[in-house]
């Protein structure tokens, strides 16, 4: 700006180059002509900005040529790491820009005549909420994953973008069982000698992964097999790298940006995406929250799949087959154990001790991943997204659910203050009585149960069935409340608070289902103070 300004005052005639604003122009020898001293302080001003400017430039470029080497280094390995997919991927992605722009064109031209002009969402082009989510459907797997992280993720991206981004968690197309096969065979040899058969129509397709029911040969074991899908590990390397270099390359253009951690924030993403398609990583993280269930005497009362080592790879997961519902399911949950409401205490308990006991606790219990087992216990699923707590968070989440439970929103402030980071002074009053109006809104969400009669066709009696909509969107708008006002008071908060805070959402919904009477952070039969000898368990 303070170049621009200069060359404006040039333009009028009102700064003359070479010269200092705040000096006479000099006089040729002989010149008639007398001419004042004057002082100008805008000029002055003026002449400040543009050498401070200047300053400000000379140093980006120091900076920029020493860091040249470093970036160039990073990108040649990188690329060497992508391999051949790479230019794929490029031609895919660019087919997939030109597939979305042209829709994005379509929609445009829609609406050119409207005299409201062209919507808000639209003016942002192909980096627009919707167009950008559908611009990742198009690129596939790792960049619906990408999304995925971005919904889970409140505390990093902006509320119009978590909102959109919920859609990709929508269920994916599933693959050719001959493609499982084939990877079935490649990691396993043949299949006969491990299986006696393999269910070819798949209980579950992610974006990732798909789940296919099978048994074992010779011991008869019901299990099922998570298959990494065809070629998705060498694709997500490709697109995570170059979404690196990218982030690599606008950091070292635009260095402000590094104080928003992009480049941090894109390492982060890789860690967990790459994380999630090593099923040698998942099984460990199973066999820790197993271990934590033997040690603190809760095998009667939840469990999580038994893991097939010889039978699993970094591309297979084969593990035990278990049986049960959805903890949303009330009227089969009623016919298996005769209070919901205990079974609901248990999947409780079970979780906030895993919290400190376990090296990890299960991120994402999600209906689907938390069961009613026919034989009574609590079942958690799919340990893919896991999250692991500092003990400085949890201090400051454990204040921060007391403080919810009793509705003391100035401990809640104070411990959201601890946890978040800020470089300023946060007005712990004005933040609690925001806070204070957020969290109020929690008795007052909509819980949409649904229920569905059926009269028996032989019996005259008629069953009731129950079943809670989990409105995702409805659950991260609360989330966002909190964040976005936690910002406007200077603070950021670590991914595991939003983790936890989504899961503790997830239970909010099973209480209202369950037990509709009961406060879970209240109740005297769910322990969640911390306890010091689960935390020391690893250590």
């Amino acid at each position: 700006m303070a170049a621009v300004s200069v060359l404006r005052g040039a333009a009028h005639g009102r700064l003359t180059l070479f010269q200092h604003p705040q000096w006479p122009a000099a006089r040729t020898s002989g010149s008639p002509m007398r001419r004042n001293l004057q002082y100008h302080p805008k000029r002055f001003s003026l002449f400040a900005r543009y050498s401070q400017t200047q300053d400000v430039f000379t140093s980006r470029i120091r900076d920029g040529i020493e860091n040249l080497p470093k970036l160039v280094e990073d990108i040649v390995q990188t690329s060497l790491n992508t391999g051949p997919r790479g230019p794929l991927r490029l031609a895919q992605g660019i087919q997939a820009v030109i597939g979305v722009g042209s829709e994005w064109l379509t929609d445009v031209s829609k609406t050119a005549n409207s005299s409201a002009g062209l919507p808000p969402e639209m003016q942002l082009g192909l980096l627009s909420p919707l167009y950008l989510r559908k611009l990742f459907e198009r690129m596939g797997a790792t960049y619906i994953k990408l999304g995925q992280f971005i919904a889970s993720a409140p505390t990093l991206f902006p509320p119009e973008y978590v909102q959109e981004f919920q859609y990709c968690f929508d269920r994916t197309p599933a693959v050719p069982f001959e493609d499982i096969q084939a990877i079935l065979r490649e990691e396993l040899g043949p299949i006969d000698t491990v299986f006696e058969y393999v269910d070819p129509t798949p209980l579950a397709s992610a974006s990732v992964a798909q789940v296919h029911g099978a048994r074992i040969r010779g011991t008869q074991e019901d299990v099922v097999i998570k298959v990494l899908k065809p070629g998705i590990e060498d694709i997500l390397v490709a697109d995570l790298n170059f979404i690196y270099i990218v982030a690599r390359i606008l950091e070292f253009l635009s260095p402000d940006l590094s104080r928003a951690s992009l480049v941090a924030i894109i390492k982060d993403i890789r860690e967990s995406m790459l994380e999630e398609v090593d099923f040698k990583k998942e099984a460990a993280n199973i066999e820790s929250f197993r271990r934590y269930l033997d040690v603190m005497g809760l095998t009667g009362q939840a469990t999580a799949p038994k893991v097939y080592e010889q039978y699993s790879t970094r591309r297979i997961l084969t593990m035990e087959r278990l049986y049960g519902v959805p903890l949303t399911d009330l009227d089969s949950i009623n016919s298996l154990v005769p209070s919901p409401e205990t079974s609901l205490i248990t999947a409780l308990n079970v979780w906030f001790g895993s919290l400190l006991a376990c090296e990890s606790f299960h991120a994402d219990v999600h209906a689907g991943n938390l069961w009613q087992l026919r034989d009574g216990r609590i079942g958690f699923l799919d340990f893919g997204i896991v999250g692991r707590i500092s003990p400085k968070t949890w201090a400051a989440m454990e204040i921060f659910l007391t403080s919810l439970a009793t509705e003391e929103y100035k401990s809640m402030a104070s411990a959201l203050i601890d946890m978040g980071a800020t470089s300023k002074d946060v007005d712990s009053q004005a933040f609690a009585r925001d806070l204070e109006k957020i969290f109020s809104t929690i008795q007052n969400m909509d819980t949409e149960i649904i229920v569905a009669t059926a009269r028996g066709t032989n019996t005259n009696a008629t069953a009731i069935s129950a079943n809670v909509v989990v409105d995702e969107r409805q659950m991260n708008a609360l989330f966002l409340d909190v964040v976005r006002v936690s910002e406007s008071y200077g603070l950021r908060f670590p991914r595991e608070f939003a983790l936890l805070m989504k899961q503790l959402l997830y239970f909010d919904r099973y209480t209202r289902l369950l037990a509709p009477n009961m406060n879970m952070l209240r109740d005297q039969r769910i322990t969640i103070v911390s306890n010091q000898r689960g935390r020391n368990m690893y250590q």
